[in-house]
């Protein structure tokens, strides 16, 4: 297939919102269907029960058989993190370096701390904050290689306090990892990266095998075999917790009058190029400006190097005629995109009325690429409508939160019969009498003190 025949295919239609009944609309943001066959579930469990049964020797042989590299052992060694430093260009270093800063001053700055109220007097309440350990982190090849998500995973993980964080990513044939995703492991203090990728890696961080902990919650993005690990392995009894639900990755753009034709399909081609699976939806308010970005879509994607995969991925995208940018706006919070791109002259002005988003872009020179590598926010967010009720990676995902409360007898006295009360209503009588006995117990002290 060559360019041309590429090109000639991937026109996309132009929707008007206001001509189309429920039934349309709802087709209209429909996300590529999620690879949850009955087959991929059924390949995962094999791999976990295979993982679970023989180990190591079942590591080395799905390393072998989906991956192509013969492993001796899977932890990258010392000797391994230096050749991969060595090997990367110094411009390159110091464009990881200063995406890594950019992201600790974010999340440092957003991540949550501890707290103390008096709610009563005499009634303390505090909020704990304790770092989960250890944490699994995976990081994707596939394709290409994800330093980035390497540091999106690692800086918060580092930030909360994570002493025993580790990392799997996919081997080379091989049998090497990728240098950049190393060193940018490296640069988060992770050096415990194992060489294993897919469902064997989510079965070896969740049951524990050889090299590999034990791990109390996994995080990361992947392909519909590691969808459904994690997935799978949540569910299991005593299982590991999960960032989130995971999808194909996604964005949505708003775009006026104003916006730059060529801006606008840069950033639906930026997210096509994932892959396959990836959606790109675009609303605005005139025909004509549709029309353009249709043009310039094929203009662009004609220079792509990967533009049979943004290609297969535009089949499911869609533009969409609005009435208005309030219309815009509404239609967006009805999708919940992962990414959503306000490229409109007073994109402040909208803002207010985003309630479902991801990771929210504004204006003309906010395009979503800088988010997925250096302006400090997360890129791993929640995709396939999940955000409107999850939230992206923060320091905050990586730590637990424990209260307390501590009660003087002044504070017992003030509080004390609400609870006896509410026990009482509730018929829980023992809940009552632990109150009330130490209440009595302090009339009495007070009687004997008179």
């Amino acid at each position: 297939m060559n360019a041309n025949d590429v090109v000639s295919r991937s026109a996309l239609p132009i929707l008007d919102w206001h001509a189309l009944d429920a039934s349309a609309r709802g087709t209209a943001l429909r996300r590529p269907v999620l690879a949850k066959s009955a087959d991929i579930a059924a390949t995962v469990t094999r791999i976990f029960e295979q993982v679970r049964r023989d180990g190591v020797c079942a590591l080395r042989a799905l390393t072998r058989r989906f991956d192509g590299a013969q492993l001796a052992s899977f932890a990258v060694s010392d000797e391994e993190f230096s050749v991969a430093e060595a090997t990367l260009d110094e411009p390159f270093k110091r464009a990881i370096s200063a995406a890594r800063d950019r992201i600790a001053i974010f999340h440092r700055v957003t991540a949550p701390r501890d707290v103390a109220v008096e709610t009563a007097l005499g009634v303390v309440c505090r909020r704990m904050l304790r770092p989960i350990d250890p944490v699994g982190l995976y990081v994707p090849a596939g394709t290409a290689p994800l330093p980035s998500t390497a540091l999106m995973l690692g800086v918060p993980a580092q930030l909360a306090g994570c002493r025993n964080a580790v990392l799997c990513t996919p081997p080379n044939v091989a049998g090497r990892v990728d240098a950049a995703v190393l060193y940018a492991a490296s640069l988060c203090g992770i050096r415990r990266v194992f060489k294993l990728g897919g469902a064997q890696a989510i079965a070896a961080m969740t049951f524990g095998v050889g090299p590999v902990p034990r791990c109390a919650k996994l995080f990361g993005p992947g392909n519909a075999f590691v969808t459904e690990a994690k997935r799978q392995a949540s569910a299991l009894h005593e299982g590991p917790a999960i960032d989130m639900p995971a999808g194909p990755s996604e964005v949505l753009v708003i775009a006026d009058a104003d916006a730059d034709v060529r801006f606008v399909a840069a950033d639906l081609l930026s997210q096509a190029e994932h892959g396959p699976d990836s959606q790109a939806l675009l609303i605005a308010t005139q025909r004509r400006f549709l029309e353009e970005v249709n043009g310039e879509l094929l203009r662009q994607l004609a220079q792509l190097p990967r533009r049979e995969i943004a290609t297969q991925s535009l089949r499911c995208s869609r533009l969409i005629l609005a009435d208005s940018l309030d219309q815009a706006v509404a239609i967006s919070n009805d999708y919940a995109p992962e990414h959503l791109i306000l490229h409109v002259r007073d994109a402040n002005a909208l803002l207010d009325r985003v309630q479902n988003a991801g990771s929210v872009f504004l204006g003309a020179w906010s395009p979503e690429a800088v988010g997925d590598y250096c302006s400090g926010t997360n890129h791993v967010l929640p995709t396939h409508g999940f955000a409107r009720a999850w939230s992206g990676v923060s320091v905050t995902s990586f730590l637990k939160q424990i209260s307390v409360q501590e009660l003087s007898p002044m504070g017992l006295r003030a509080i004390g019969p609400d609870a006896a009360a509410l026990a009482r209503a509730e018929g829980l009588h023992a809940h009552e009498r632990a109150v009330t006995l130490r209440l009595s117990a302090l009339t009495e002290m007070a009687h004997e003190i008179a």
